[in-house]
């Protein structure tokens, strides 16, 4: 079986917040001193900051207007709100008798601040030990297992990784997901490209109804770190609809860009309600990219 191979280890994400967000260092170049001047007192030698008492002092002159804009960042908020879930494999002896017991959760966040603050605060994938699973559900859904019921008519999209590339992988599943880039899935087709800003959900002229907006058609996604391979998944509401799930999948292969030999599966949570399992048995899509 091949596995997706990412060809770079650089997440383009974290390189743009790094080159478009990082904090300026703070300087200020000492006045020219007479010749018989009282020794300066000392600066600051944090590795974060680079300040004086002089600075400090303009910071309440000409510059306090700049320094209140940075001080209340504007808030952007997201369509919904979504809830960051973790579990780890119990250990030989542990009490815990399913896999609901042993999912714990971490956070909800409902705007493109909070979720990078939590985001970042999380260890990656490629530090975490098997077998260990990320979880990131709307906040609808109540219990992030098949049986709930906003997923237990729905299914996944299914992507076995290579050890190495889940950071990258699963940082842009994530974006994807909470910046609503499959919420045209259901009526139209996917957008050609992340800087495709048309809401493709509103292409029929139409919105979205009350109870679409609530209960979107992605209703989360995951990934399961493994001992031999990394496995991320995308659950959708509607297992039944194929149009959807085709469209669901042809996103998911542009926002992650992957290659065209990556071999992609699809189970619904019935069947993995019948058999005990996420990914065995899942039905292999043969697809060829357009």
């Amino acid at each position: 079986m091949s596995y997706f191979s990412n060809h770079s280890s650089q997440s383009r994400f974290l390189a743009i917040s790094a080159s478009s967000s990082s904090p300026a260092v703070l300087t200020t170049a000492p006045a020219e001193a007479p010749a018989q001047s009282q020794p300066q007192r000392a600066r600051s030698t944090s590795k974060h900051f680079s300040t004086s008492v002089e600075a400090h002092a303009h910071a309440h002159g000409e510059g306090r207007e700049a320094e209140e804009s940075v001080v209340s960042p504007t808030v952007h908020p997201l369509r919904n709100t979504w809830v960051f879930w973790f579990r780890q494999q119990r250990a030989p002896g542990n009490k815990i008798l399913s896999y609901e017991e042993g999912i714990k959760r971490v956070a909800a966040f409902s705007s493109v601040e909070s979720f990078w603050a939590l985001h970042t605060h999380l260890a990656p994938p490629s530090l975490l030990t098997p077998t260990t699973d990320y979880l990131l559900f709307h906040t609808g859904i109540t219990r992030p297992v098949w049986e709930d019921p906003l997923n237990i008519t729905g299914g996944k999209w299914i992507i076995r990784l290579r050890k190495g590339v889940a950071d990258r992988v699963w940082e842009a599943l994530l974006c994807a997901v909470v910046g609503d880039m499959f919420a045209g899935c259901r009526d139209a087709p996917p957008r050609e490209s992340w800087e495709d800003g048309s809401d493709a959900g509103d292409a029929d002229g139409e919105g979205d109804t009350a109870e679409d907006d609530a209960f979107p058609e992605i209703c989360g996604c995951t990934i399961s770190v493994r001992q031999s391979e990394d496995i991320i998944s995308l659950w959708n509401r509607v297992d039944q609809d194929v149009q959807v799930r085709e469209r669901i999948r042809d996103t998911l292969r542009v926002v992650l860009g992957i290659p065209a030999s990556t071999i992609m599966e699809y189970k619904s949570n019935n069947d993995s309600m019948q058999d005990k399992s996420s990914f065995r048995n899942s039905a292999i899509d043969r697809t060829p990219l357009a």
